[in-house]
């Protein structure tokens, strides 16, 4: 098993010659920032492990086990939150490139599910601070939420090809019409979403419609694929069904292991 050193000298490395590849930006003004570009980036990915339950757990590791690989001390932990979700843009296309050096292009299929992302107690009081963005929905696995609905898209390997999100009241087919059309149209703003799928994806009867099918097929290339209904004329063998419930698994299990806590992805309401 790779050793907690050794994993983050990889990654620092392939960070920092992915951050040294982009142009040039614009230096902002004030002193320089106690962690590099590169260093905040590779901390955000780390962690985004299943290890830590929280941000306050990863600093608190941080601080402690990473002294060695990080000389000058980690800042205060709100400090450094607003250094991660500074980088946010960064983040996303550092994610787009390790994907695609994992081969997700050649893949044959890519999963498409979508999650619930709670920010707070759907029954407080009030707007809340991300009002305008976040909203109520409902979750088969959380019941009523007040947050985001987050799509996400992984290969048969469990890498994350790529993610956008809504409000939480936001339909499975408006998400994914986003999505689709994001891909095959790329934009600086939507860079989290990824690269065009060389394969179908594969999906829960949430995106179901025969006339949704046929406009993202003929808009966007999307071919989507999906079990029917168990009242269909035409319904699917069980061996099949099983078959789309282990893809869908391959998503639970990366959301739940990597994307748990919102704070991976509510940066980017701040920059889009």
């Amino acid at each position: 098993m790779l050793d907690v050193d050794t994993f983050l000298t990889a990654l620092y490395v392939m960070v920092d010659d992915f951050y040294k590849s982009r142009p040039p930006q614009r230096r902002r003004p004030g002193p320089d920032a106690s962690l590099s570009p590169s260093e905040v980036v590779t901390l955000a990915v780390f962690a985004r492990f299943s290890r830590f339950s929280g941000e306050r757990d990863f600093h608190r590791y941080a601080r402690t086990h990473l002294r060695g690989a990080f000389p000058i001390l980690l800042p205060d932990r709100s400090q450094f939150n607003r250094s991660v979700r500074s980088h946010v843009g960064l983040i996303e296309e550092m994610a787009s490139y390790l994907a695609r050096m994992l081969g997700i292009q050649r893949c044959p299929y890519e999963a498409l599910d979508n999650a619930a992302m709670p920010v707070r107690d759907a029954k407080r009081r009030g707007a809340g601070w991300l009002a305008g963005h976040a909203d109520i929905g409902w979750s088969n696995r959380l019941g009523w939420y007040e947050g985001f609905r987050l799509l996400i898209a992984v290969s048969p390997a469990g890498v994350i090809t790529g993610f956008d999100f809504g409000a939480a009241s936001t339909a499975d087919q408006p998400l994914a019409e986003t999505f689709f059309a994001a891909r095959r149209r790329p934009s600086s703003r939507l860079a989290s979403v990824g690269s065009v799928a060389s394969g179908c994806y594969v999906a829960d009867k949430g995106f179901e419609g025969v006339e949704n099918h046929r406009r993202w097929i003929d808009r966007h290339g999307a071919l989507l694929i999906h079990p029917p209904q168990r009242n269909s004329r035409s319904p699917w063998p069980r061996r099949l069904r099983r078959w789309v419930a282990g893809i869908r698994q391959i998503v639970e299990t990366v959301y739940d292991t990597s994307c748990s806590t919102p704070s991976a992805f509510i940066g980017s309401v701040h920059t889009n």
